[in-house]
């Protein structure tokens, strides 16, 4: 995969998967193309490899710079957030849907069938739902940004089969505990009641306590993405949308395990506020799916939540 291209590039998860690729060498990279729409840091060492785009998808000048070398590889990240493309319905439409479907035809207009990874959401589902949710499972989206997302999956999928591309399309479950500040995602308030509290802040959980979530570390995600580039395509097959594995836990029990990590002062910092717009929306979500192929294929899930929340408090101490 010499020629690389990652949008949402100087994104939280971006940003990791850039030193993951870099730090690999099963697949060496001679140029990486990182587009975002805002800056992003290069790492030390690399910017005689690195390129930097800065700007909107739909962009055509800005899309034939990325495209000037032939890609071998596409790995769409960037999206509009849930809470964000819930209250801007033309900007969701605009930049998950629009965006993508330009990428694609980009890609198709090169004709050299490159791999196009994109990620995707547990937010496709929603409705009556079993308790786990199997690989076979219909998506019925209940927002906005869960239709846009299967509007997605349904164009990678026949990209792919039209020979376009060589898609593979990972359905992430909610990625926590994420650094930083509060987006405007749905599931904000996931890393926010573990975050906070250590920061020695308040935090408010915005949905019941027995909501169910389905949870994936950072470093499992990006191991997930770059895990996909060694697969086969004939291992897939004709399905190219994964549900990847994950943790199940009640919402209760996440900040329970906060406790646990911690103190009961700690935890005390977590404040019950319910929202309704917030908890349509995540309780909309499974909160277990089977994941049989993706496990399967190789791809693993954390070992539970207080291994996720003692990962990211490891991780700070060493920032």
């Amino acid at each position: 995969m010499s020629h690389v291209l990652i949008t949402g590039a100087a994104g939280f998860l971006g940003q990791r998967l850039v030193n993951a690729l870099l730090s690999q060498t099963e697949r060496p990279i001679s140029k990486l193309i990182l587009w975002d729409h805002q800056p992003g840091s290069v790492p030390s060492g690399t910017e005689a490899k690195i390129v930097t785009i800065q700007g909107d998808l739909l962009d055509e000048d800005l899309r034939r710079q990325a495209f000037a070398d032939r890609l071998d590889v596409v790995i769409h990240l960037a999206a509009v957030v849930s809470s964000e493309a819930e209250a801007d319905f033309d900007l969701g439409m605009r930049i998950n849907v629009d965006g993508t479907r330009a990428l694609l035809e980009a890609c198709r207009t090169q004709g050299n069938c490159p791999v196009f990874i994109m990620t995707s959401s547990v937010a496709v589902f929603g409705g009556d739902l079993p308790t786990t949710v199997p690989d076979n499972w219909q998506p019925a989206p209940q927002s906005s940004y869960g239709a846009e997302k299967a509007i997605c999956e349904r164009l990678v999928s026949e990209y792919c089969r039209r020979g376009f591309v060589d898609g593979r399309v990972l359905r992430l479950p909610t990625i926590a505990v994420r650094p930083g500040k509060p987006n405007r995602a749905a599931s904000s308030f996931v890393s926010s009641v573990i975050r906070e509290p250590l920061n020695g802040e308040g935090a408010v959980c915005a949905v019941a306590p027995e909501t169910p979530l389905w949870l994936m570390s950072p470093n499992r995600a990006v191991e997930a993405m770059v895990h996909v580039l060694g697969i086969p395509a004939s291992a897939l097959g004709s399905e190219r949308v994964l549900s990847l594995p994950g943790v199940s836990v009640r919402t209760d029990d996440w900040i329970a395990a906060l406790g646990r990590a911690t103190n009961s002062e700690t935890m005390a910092r977590v404040a019950w506020d319910f929202d309704p717009d917030i908890a349509a929306i995540v309780q909309s979500w499974p909160g277990e799916f089977e994941a049989t192929r993706a496990k399967a294929l190789g791809f693993e899930a954390d070992a539970g939540e207080d291994e996720i929340i003692a990962a990211y408090m490891a991780e700070q101490k060493n920032i």
